[in-house]
Protein backbone atom coordinates (compact mmCIF):
# COMPACT_ATOMS: atom_id res chain seq x y z
CA UNK A 1 0.00 0.00 0.00
CA UNK A 2 1.03 3.41 -1.16
CA UNK A 3 -0.04 6.00 1.48
CA UNK A 4 -0.66 9.58 -0.28
CA UNK A 5 -1.16 12.92 1.21
CA UNK A 6 -0.02 15.30 -1.90
CA UNK A 7 -1.12 18.26 0.91
CA UNK A 8 -4.70 19.84 1.08
CA UNK A 9 -3.07 23.54 0.59
CA UNK A 10 -1.59 22.72 -2.97
CA UNK A 11 -4.40 21.59 -3.85
CA UNK A 12 -7.32 24.45 -2.93
CA UNK A 13 -4.17 27.02 -4.53
CA UNK A 14 -5.85 25.51 -8.03
CA UNK A 15 -9.30 26.08 -9.12
CA UNK A 16 -11.38 23.28 -9.81
CA UNK A 17 -11.13 23.62 -13.58
CA UNK A 18 -7.49 23.45 -13.39
CA UNK A 19 -7.18 20.84 -11.28
CA UNK A 20 -9.82 19.02 -14.40
CA UNK A 21 -7.69 20.58 -17.00
CA UNK A 22 -6.48 17.46 -18.79
CA UNK A 23 -9.32 14.92 -20.22
CA UNK A 24 -9.05 11.68 -17.85
CA UNK A 25 -10.31 8.93 -19.94
CA UNK A 26 -11.77 5.91 -17.94
CA UNK A 27 -11.04 2.48 -18.48
CA UNK A 28 -14.78 1.67 -20.16
CA UNK A 29 -14.83 4.41 -22.69
CA UNK A 30 -11.21 3.35 -24.53
CA UNK A 31 -13.05 0.73 -26.31
CA UNK A 32 -15.90 3.22 -27.53
CA UNK A 33 -19.17 5.12 -25.72
CA UNK A 34 -20.53 2.47 -23.05
CA UNK A 35 -17.59 -0.24 -23.88
CA UNK A 36 -16.40 -2.45 -20.88
CA UNK A 37 -15.14 -6.16 -21.53
CA UNK A 38 -17.54 -8.44 -19.63
CA UNK A 39 -13.93 -9.84 -18.09
CA UNK A 40 -13.32 -6.76 -16.16
CA UNK A 41 -13.76 -5.94 -12.70
CA UNK A 42 -15.64 -2.60 -11.83
CA UNK A 43 -13.05 -0.93 -9.66
CA UNK A 44 -14.21 1.70 -7.27
CA UNK A 45 -12.48 4.75 -4.54
CA UNK A 46 -14.56 5.27 -1.41
CA UNK A 47 -14.75 9.22 -0.58
CA UNK A 48 -15.80 9.00 3.38
CA UNK A 49 -14.73 6.33 5.34
CA UNK A 50 -16.45 7.21 8.55
CA UNK A 51 -18.87 4.33 9.63
CA UNK A 52 -20.53 4.66 6.40
CA UNK A 53 -17.92 4.27 4.04
CA UNK A 54 -16.47 1.67 5.84
CA UNK A 55 -19.10 -0.18 5.47
CA UNK A 56 -19.30 -0.51 1.82
CA UNK A 57 -15.69 -1.63 1.24
CA UNK A 58 -17.14 -4.87 -0.31
CA UNK A 59 -20.25 -4.63 -2.89
CA UNK A 60 -21.16 -6.44 -6.47
CA UNK A 61 -17.66 -7.89 -7.04
CA UNK A 62 -15.74 -4.42 -7.20
CA UNK A 63 -12.77 -4.15 -6.64
CA UNK A 64 -11.76 -1.09 -4.08
CA UNK A 65 -8.18 0.61 -5.41
CA UNK A 66 -8.45 3.79 -2.91
CA UNK A 67 -10.19 5.64 -0.02
CA UNK A 68 -10.41 9.05 1.22
CA UNK A 69 -10.78 10.64 4.24
CA UNK A 70 -10.09 14.07 5.96
CA UNK A 71 -9.18 12.20 9.13
CA UNK A 72 -6.02 10.39 9.49
CA UNK A 73 -7.73 7.66 12.21
CA UNK A 74 -10.73 6.75 9.52
CA UNK A 75 -7.96 6.71 6.68
CA UNK A 76 -6.01 4.34 8.42
CA UNK A 77 -9.10 2.09 9.92
CA UNK A 78 -10.35 1.68 6.28
CA UNK A 79 -6.72 1.11 4.60
CA UNK A 80 -6.19 -2.16 7.62
CA UNK A 81 -10.08 -3.21 6.82
CA UNK A 82 -9.11 -3.49 3.12
CA UNK A 83 -6.14 -5.45 3.78
CA UNK A 84 -3.36 -2.73 3.26
CA UNK A 85 -3.20 -3.28 -0.41
CA UNK A 86 -4.97 -0.18 -1.49
CA UNK A 87 -4.08 3.83 -1.98
CA UNK A 88 -4.83 6.81 0.91
CA UNK A 89 -5.69 10.13 0.05
CA UNK A 90 -6.40 13.47 1.83
CA UNK A 91 -7.76 15.13 -1.30
CA UNK A 92 -11.01 13.63 -3.24
CA UNK A 93 -9.60 15.28 -6.13
CA UNK A 94 -6.80 12.53 -6.41
CA UNK A 95 -9.77 9.43 -6.60
CA UNK A 96 -11.37 11.67 -9.56
CA UNK A 97 -7.96 11.99 -11.49
CA UNK A 98 -7.52 8.59 -11.80
CA UNK A 99 -8.49 6.69 -15.00
CA UNK A 100 -8.18 3.29 -13.87
CA UNK A 101 -11.20 3.97 -11.20
CA UNK A 102 -14.91 2.95 -12.51
CA UNK A 103 -16.92 4.02 -9.53
CA UNK A 104 -16.20 6.83 -6.93
CA UNK A 105 -18.67 6.02 -3.89
CA UNK A 106 -19.30 9.28 -1.99
CA UNK A 107 -19.94 8.51 1.86
CA UNK A 108 -18.79 12.42 3.31
CA UNK A 109 -21.36 14.33 5.43
CA UNK A 110 -24.48 15.45 3.21
CA UNK A 111 -22.64 18.68 2.45
CA UNK A 112 -19.83 17.77 0.58
CA UNK A 113 -22.51 15.32 -1.45
CA UNK A 114 -23.33 17.78 -4.46
CA UNK A 115 -19.87 19.18 -5.35
CA UNK A 116 -17.92 15.59 -4.96
CA UNK A 117 -20.76 14.23 -6.95
CA UNK A 118 -20.24 16.75 -9.58
CA UNK A 119 -16.65 16.32 -9.65
CA UNK A 120 -16.81 12.76 -10.22
CA UNK A 121 -19.48 13.35 -13.17
CA UNK A 122 -17.23 15.50 -14.82
CA UNK A 123 -13.90 13.60 -14.71
CA UNK A 124 -15.69 10.47 -15.97
CA UNK A 125 -16.52 8.33 -13.01
CA UNK A 126 -20.04 6.82 -12.45
CA UNK A 127 -21.26 8.16 -9.13
CA UNK A 128 -22.82 5.42 -6.03
CA UNK A 129 -23.77 7.92 -3.24
CA UNK A 130 -25.25 7.88 0.16
CA UNK A 131 -28.42 9.58 1.41
CA UNK A 132 -29.62 11.98 1.28
CA UNK A 133 -28.46 13.06 -2.60
CA UNK A 134 -27.28 16.59 -1.90
CA UNK A 135 -28.33 19.50 0.95
CA UNK A 136 -29.85 21.89 -1.46
CA UNK A 137 -32.76 21.36 -4.11
CA UNK A 138 -29.75 23.56 -5.93
CA UNK A 139 -27.17 21.70 -5.67
CA UNK A 140 -29.56 18.81 -7.05
CA UNK A 141 -30.37 20.41 -10.06
CA UNK A 142 -27.08 21.27 -11.08
CA UNK A 143 -25.92 17.40 -10.20
CA UNK A 144 -29.09 16.41 -12.11
CA UNK A 145 -27.73 18.60 -15.30
CA UNK A 146 -23.73 17.29 -14.74
CA UNK A 147 -24.53 13.50 -14.47
CA UNK A 148 -26.77 13.63 -17.60
CA UNK A 149 -24.23 15.90 -19.47
CA UNK A 150 -21.53 13.85 -18.95
CA UNK A 151 -23.25 10.53 -19.22
CA UNK A 152 -22.64 8.83 -16.06
CA UNK A 153 -24.56 5.94 -14.48
CA UNK A 154 -25.98 7.61 -11.08
CA UNK A 155 -27.06 5.39 -8.17
CA UNK A 156 -28.65 6.62 -4.69
CA UNK A 157 -27.69 4.29 -1.96
CA UNK A 158 -31.43 3.34 -0.28
CA UNK A 159 -33.24 0.15 -0.96
CA UNK A 160 -36.58 0.55 -0.23
CA UNK A 161 -38.13 1.89 -3.51
CA UNK A 162 -37.10 -2.09 -4.93
CA UNK A 163 -35.61 -4.69 -2.70
CA UNK A 164 -36.08 -3.96 0.79
CA UNK A 165 -39.10 -4.42 3.30
CA UNK A 166 -40.43 -1.42 4.36
CA UNK A 167 -40.21 -1.08 8.25
CA UNK A 168 -43.25 -1.60 9.52
CA UNK A 169 -45.35 -2.62 6.22
CA UNK A 170 -44.25 -6.46 6.01
CA UNK A 171 -44.12 -5.77 2.42
CA UNK A 172 -41.35 -4.86 -0.64
CA UNK A 173 -43.08 -1.58 -2.33
CA UNK A 174 -44.26 -3.93 -5.06
CA UNK A 175 -47.75 -4.95 -4.35
CA UNK A 176 -48.09 -1.46 -3.08
CA UNK A 177 -47.24 -0.25 -6.36
CA UNK A 178 -49.91 -2.74 -8.13
CA UNK A 179 -52.50 -1.45 -5.55
CA UNK A 180 -52.19 1.67 -6.46
CA UNK A 181 -51.76 1.60 -10.14
CA UNK A 182 -55.01 -0.75 -10.24
CA UNK A 183 -57.27 2.31 -8.99
CA UNK A 184 -58.49 -0.13 -5.98
CA UNK A 185 -57.72 2.74 -3.86
CA UNK A 186 -59.38 5.50 -5.32
CA UNK A 187 -57.53 9.07 -5.98
CA UNK A 188 -56.46 10.81 -4.25
CA UNK A 189 -54.08 8.78 -1.67
CA UNK A 190 -53.13 10.19 1.44
CA UNK A 191 -49.73 8.57 3.00
CA UNK A 192 -49.02 8.99 6.72
CA UNK A 193 -45.49 8.11 8.11
CA UNK A 194 -45.28 7.76 11.68
CA UNK A 195 -44.89 5.58 14.57
CA UNK A 196 -48.37 4.18 14.22
CA UNK A 197 -48.07 3.37 10.93
CA UNK A 198 -44.96 1.67 11.44
CA UNK A 199 -42.27 4.30 10.61
CA UNK A 200 -40.67 4.76 13.87
CA UNK A 201 -37.89 7.21 12.57
CA UNK A 202 -35.64 9.77 14.26
CA UNK A 203 -37.75 12.53 14.16
CA UNK A 204 -35.62 13.55 17.32
CA UNK A 205 -32.56 13.79 15.77
CA UNK A 206 -31.56 17.49 16.78
CA UNK A 207 -28.29 19.65 17.64
CA UNK A 208 -27.19 21.18 20.80
CA UNK A 209 -27.40 24.80 21.20
CA UNK A 210 -24.01 27.32 21.87
CA UNK A 211 -21.65 24.90 21.53
CA UNK A 212 -18.20 26.21 22.86
CA UNK A 213 -15.34 26.10 20.71
CA UNK A 214 -12.86 23.29 21.37
CA UNK A 215 -9.49 22.22 20.10
CA UNK A 216 -8.75 20.39 16.94
CA UNK A 217 -7.92 16.73 17.29
CA UNK A 218 -4.73 16.73 15.50
CA UNK A 219 -5.96 14.04 13.14
CA UNK A 220 -8.69 15.84 11.36
CA UNK A 221 -8.33 18.74 9.02
CA UNK A 222 -11.56 20.10 10.28
CA UNK A 223 -11.19 23.37 7.77
CA UNK A 224 -11.62 21.27 4.80
CA UNK A 225 -14.55 18.17 6.49
CA UNK A 226 -16.26 22.08 6.75
CA UNK A 227 -15.51 22.85 2.90
CA UNK A 228 -18.38 24.96 1.63
CA UNK A 229 -20.19 25.06 4.63
CA UNK A 230 -19.63 28.54 6.91
CA UNK A 231 -17.01 28.35 9.14
CA UNK A 232 -17.87 27.31 12.76
CA UNK A 233 -15.06 26.93 15.26
CA UNK A 234 -14.75 23.15 15.98
CA UNK A 235 -16.67 20.96 18.45
CA UNK A 236 -17.36 17.37 18.47
CA UNK A 237 -20.87 17.34 18.20
CA UNK A 238 -20.44 19.56 14.82
CA UNK A 239 -18.34 16.20 12.95
CA UNK A 240 -18.54 12.43 11.88
CA UNK A 241 -21.80 10.67 13.54
CA UNK A 242 -23.15 13.73 15.19
CA UNK A 243 -22.99 16.12 12.13
CA UNK A 244 -26.79 15.05 11.33
CA UNK A 245 -28.21 18.05 14.14
CA UNK A 246 -27.00 21.24 11.92
CA UNK A 247 -28.40 23.26 9.42
CA UNK A 248 -24.57 24.04 7.62
CA UNK A 249 -24.18 19.83 7.33
CA UNK A 250 -27.79 18.15 7.34
CA UNK A 251 -31.35 18.48 8.42
CA UNK A 252 -31.60 16.80 11.28
CA UNK A 253 -34.10 13.42 11.67
CA UNK A 254 -35.47 14.28 8.44
CA UNK A 255 -32.37 15.19 6.73
CA UNK A 256 -30.77 11.40 7.80
CA UNK A 257 -33.64 9.43 6.81
CA UNK A 258 -36.16 10.97 5.46
CA UNK A 259 -35.60 10.14 1.78
CA UNK A 260 -35.68 6.36 2.84
CA UNK A 261 -38.99 7.16 3.44
CA UNK A 262 -40.00 9.50 0.65
CA UNK A 263 -38.35 8.06 -2.01
CA UNK A 264 -40.96 4.95 -2.41
CA UNK A 265 -43.76 7.14 -1.64
CA UNK A 266 -42.88 9.48 -4.20
CA UNK A 267 -42.10 6.14 -7.00
CA UNK A 268 -46.01 4.39 -5.62
CA UNK A 269 -47.71 7.78 -6.39
CA UNK A 270 -46.27 8.49 -10.02
CA UNK A 271 -44.49 11.59 -8.52
CA UNK A 272 -40.86 10.71 -10.03
CA UNK A 273 -40.89 14.06 -11.97
CA UNK A 274 -42.81 16.13 -10.14
CA UNK A 275 -43.79 17.29 -6.36
CA UNK A 276 -45.54 18.76 -4.13
CA UNK A 277 -47.02 22.47 -4.42
CA UNK A 278 -48.02 22.82 -0.60
CA UNK A 279 -46.00 22.53 2.22
CA UNK A 280 -47.42 23.16 5.57
CA UNK A 281 -45.42 22.79 8.58
CA UNK A 282 -46.38 22.79 12.62
CA UNK A 283 -43.20 22.88 14.61
CA UNK A 284 -41.38 25.20 17.25
CA UNK A 285 -39.34 28.02 16.23
CA UNK A 286 -36.07 26.56 15.26
CA UNK A 287 -32.26 27.78 16.51
CA UNK A 288 -30.11 29.52 14.33
CA UNK A 289 -27.74 27.10 14.05
CA UNK A 290 -28.86 23.37 15.20
CA UNK A 291 -32.01 21.73 14.01
CA UNK A 292 -34.76 21.44 16.51
CA UNK A 293 -37.83 19.15 16.28
CA UNK A 294 -41.07 19.21 14.74
CA UNK A 295 -44.58 18.30 15.19
CA UNK A 296 -46.34 17.96 11.46
CA UNK A 297 -45.35 18.08 7.81
CA UNK A 298 -47.29 18.10 5.07
CA UNK A 299 -46.97 18.06 1.84
CA UNK A 300 -49.76 18.41 -0.92
CA UNK A 301 -49.65 17.96 -4.38
CA UNK A 302 -51.61 19.43 -7.39
CA UNK A 303 -53.63 16.52 -7.70
CA UNK A 304 -54.37 16.41 -4.18
CA UNK A 305 -52.58 13.34 -3.08
CA UNK A 306 -50.69 14.12 0.42
CA UNK A 307 -47.92 12.96 2.61
CA UNK A 308 -48.10 13.39 5.96
CA UNK A 309 -44.95 12.96 8.11
CA UNK A 310 -46.70 13.10 11.96
CA UNK A 311 -43.55 13.41 14.16
CA UNK A 312 -45.90 13.10 17.45
CA UNK A 313 -48.25 10.15 16.42
CA UNK A 314 -50.97 12.30 16.12
CA UNK A 315 -53.39 10.45 14.50
CA UNK A 316 -53.87 7.49 16.57
CA UNK A 317 -55.94 4.82 13.84
CA UNK A 318 -53.99 6.46 10.79
CA UNK A 319 -53.43 4.07 7.74
CA UNK A 320 -49.99 4.02 5.97
CA UNK A 321 -52.17 4.79 2.65
CA UNK A 322 -56.11 6.05 2.79
CA UNK A 323 -58.04 6.51 -0.50
CA UNK A 324 -61.55 6.91 -1.17
CA UNK A 325 -62.27 3.46 -1.58
CA UNK A 326 -59.56 1.35 1.28
CA UNK A 327 -57.05 1.99 3.04
CA UNK A 328 -54.34 0.14 4.33
CA UNK A 329 -52.59 0.08 7.65
CA UNK A 330 -49.38 -1.42 9.52
CA UNK A 331 -48.37 -4.90 8.99
CA UNK A 332 -50.41 -4.85 5.49
CA UNK A 333 -53.97 -4.79 7.24
CA UNK A 334 -56.27 -3.74 5.18
CA UNK A 335 -60.28 -3.20 4.13
CA UNK A 336 -59.79 -4.56 0.76
CA UNK A 337 -61.53 -7.97 0.06
CA UNK A 338 -59.19 -10.60 -0.93
CA UNK A 339 -56.18 -8.53 -1.38
CA UNK A 340 -53.45 -11.40 -1.67
CA UNK A 341 -55.61 -12.95 -4.48
CA UNK A 342 -56.10 -9.39 -6.21
CA UNK A 343 -52.36 -8.39 -6.16
CA UNK A 344 -51.73 -11.74 -7.95
CA UNK A 345 -53.99 -11.03 -10.54
CA UNK A 346 -52.34 -7.47 -11.48
CA UNK A 347 -49.63 -6.55 -13.69
CA UNK A 348 -46.02 -6.19 -12.22
CA UNK A 349 -44.61 -2.54 -12.28
CA UNK A 350 -42.35 -1.76 -15.47
CA UNK A 351 -38.87 -4.08 -14.45
CA UNK A 352 -36.05 -1.70 -12.65
CA UNK A 353 -32.22 -2.24 -12.96
CA UNK A 354 -31.94 -3.08 -9.39
CA UNK A 355 -27.81 -3.93 -9.19
CA UNK A 356 -25.75 -0.71 -9.98
CA UNK A 357 -22.98 -2.76 -11.31
CA UNK A 358 -25.35 -3.91 -14.24
CA UNK A 359 -25.86 -0.46 -14.75
CA UNK A 360 -22.52 0.76 -15.36
CA UNK A 361 -22.02 -2.36 -17.63
CA UNK A 362 -25.43 -1.66 -19.55
CA UNK A 363 -25.29 2.47 -19.01
CA UNK A 364 -28.50 2.02 -18.44
CA UNK A 365 -29.95 4.05 -15.60
CA UNK A 366 -30.57 2.16 -11.83
CA UNK A 367 -33.68 2.10 -10.34
CA UNK A 368 -33.18 5.02 -8.24
CA UNK A 369 -30.61 7.23 -9.91
CA UNK A 370 -30.03 11.18 -10.43
CA UNK A 371 -33.52 11.97 -11.80
CA UNK A 372 -36.15 10.62 -9.49
CA UNK A 373 -33.28 10.46 -6.75
CA UNK A 374 -33.42 14.32 -6.97
CA UNK A 375 -37.49 14.03 -6.90
CA UNK A 376 -37.35 12.53 -3.48
CA UNK A 377 -34.31 14.54 -2.00
CA UNK A 378 -36.14 17.34 -2.90
CA UNK A 379 -39.24 16.41 -0.54
CA UNK A 380 -36.45 16.19 2.26
CA UNK A 381 -34.99 19.18 1.58
CA UNK A 382 -38.62 21.13 1.04
CA UNK A 383 -39.63 20.45 4.47
CA UNK A 384 -36.18 21.30 6.01
CA UNK A 385 -36.31 24.66 4.47
CA UNK A 386 -40.16 25.21 5.47
CA UNK A 387 -38.96 24.17 9.38
CA UNK A 388 -36.13 26.53 8.99
CA UNK A 389 -38.05 29.27 7.76
CA UNK A 390 -41.09 28.32 10.08
CA UNK A 391 -43.58 28.86 7.76
CA UNK A 392 -45.98 27.06 5.33
CA UNK A 393 -44.53 27.29 1.34
CA UNK A 394 -46.14 27.16 -2.11
CA UNK A 395 -43.68 25.75 -5.00
CA UNK A 396 -43.89 25.36 -7.91
CA UNK A 397 -41.99 21.81 -9.23
CA UNK A 398 -41.75 22.74 -13.17
CA UNK A 399 -39.73 25.51 -12.11
CA UNK A 400 -38.32 24.12 -8.98
CA UNK A 401 -38.76 27.62 -7.41
CA UNK A 402 -40.98 29.06 -4.34
CA UNK A 403 -44.44 31.38 -5.05
CA UNK A 404 -44.09 35.06 -4.07
CA UNK A 405 -41.42 33.69 -0.91
CA UNK A 406 -37.52 35.10 -1.70
CA UNK A 407 -36.60 33.85 1.89
CA UNK A 408 -36.97 30.43 1.00
CA UNK A 409 -35.85 30.84 -2.44
CA UNK A 410 -32.58 32.50 -1.15
CA UNK A 411 -32.06 28.75 0.86
CA UNK A 412 -32.57 27.01 -2.88
CA UNK A 413 -28.87 27.80 -3.73
CA UNK A 414 -26.71 29.53 -0.42
CA UNK A 415 -23.67 30.66 -0.94
CA UNK A 416 -20.72 28.45 -0.64
CA UNK A 417 -17.62 29.17 1.63
CA UNK A 418 -14.21 29.94 -0.41
CA UNK A 419 -13.52 28.59 -3.75
CA UNK A 420 -15.98 25.84 -3.31
CA UNK A 421 -19.18 26.17 -6.01
CA UNK A 422 -21.40 23.83 -7.95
Amino acid sequence: MKHKDLGRRDFLKKSTAAVFAFTIVPRHVLGGQGYMAPSDQLTKGIIGVGGMGRGHIEYEGTRLLAVCDVDKSHLAQAIAQAGGKIDGYHDFREILMRPDIDIAHIATPPHWHGIIAKMAAESGKDIWCEKPMTRTIGEGIKLVEAVQKHGRMFRLNTWFRFKDQFYGLGTTVKPLKKLVDSGVLGWPLKVTVSGITGYDWKFYWSGLHNLKPMPVPSELDYDFWLGPAPYKPYNPERVHAKFRGYWDYDGGGLGDMGQHYLDPVQYMLGKDDTGPVFIEIDAPQQHYDAVGSWRRITYTYADGCKIVLDGENRDKDAAYIEGPKGKIYKGFRTDIKDVHRLIDSLPDPEPQIMTFSESVRTRKKFALNESNGHRSCSIVNLGIIALRLGRNLKYDPARQVFIDDEGANRLINPPMRGAWKM
